[in-house]
């Protein structure tokens, strides 16, 4: 497992996820690139990314199909997922909260910053140690 947690993009917009991963970049975060989801599936599995980045409209395994395995799977179901997509029916994106991301965003409604930001907010909740009482 890697001691440096990264985010997994899966996006097979090449242009979206190239933007994403540099600006990620641009902010110290570390980031890693799929482009469909048998692909992402095995990365998660092998890498434990610390956060993964998930579209819903991909190639192969899609992005509700990529969710529900990961969160019946004892090795992934852990992991964060923040959904970024164009879906932005109200019953999609409540499908998605109840699978169990994080966080769902509409691309064309957020800014790629906006994105980065809550990246690292996430990453940052998630690697903070709890409090002691």
């Amino acid at each position: 497992m890697n001691e440096t947690p990264f985010v997994l993009i899966v996006e097979d917009d090449p242009f979206y996820s190239k933007i994403c991963s540099t600006k990620l970049a641009k902010e110290g975060v570390a980031t890693k690139m799929v482009d469909n989801g048998s692909d992402a599936l095995a990365l998660i599995r092998e890498e434990h990314p610390g956060l993964v980045l998930l579209d819903l409209i991909m190639p192969g395994k899609n992005g509700f199909e990529i969710l529900t395995e990961m969160k019946s799977d004892p090795v992934m179901k852990n992991i964060p997922v923040m959904v970024i997509s164009n879906m932005s029916e109200p019953e999609d994106i409540q499908r998605i909260m109840d699978l169990g991301a994080l966080d769902y965003l509409v691309k064309a409604n957020v800014p790629i910053q906006e994105v980065v930001d809550k990246v690292k907010y996430h990453l940052q909740v998630l690697n903070t140690p709890p409090a002691e009482s």
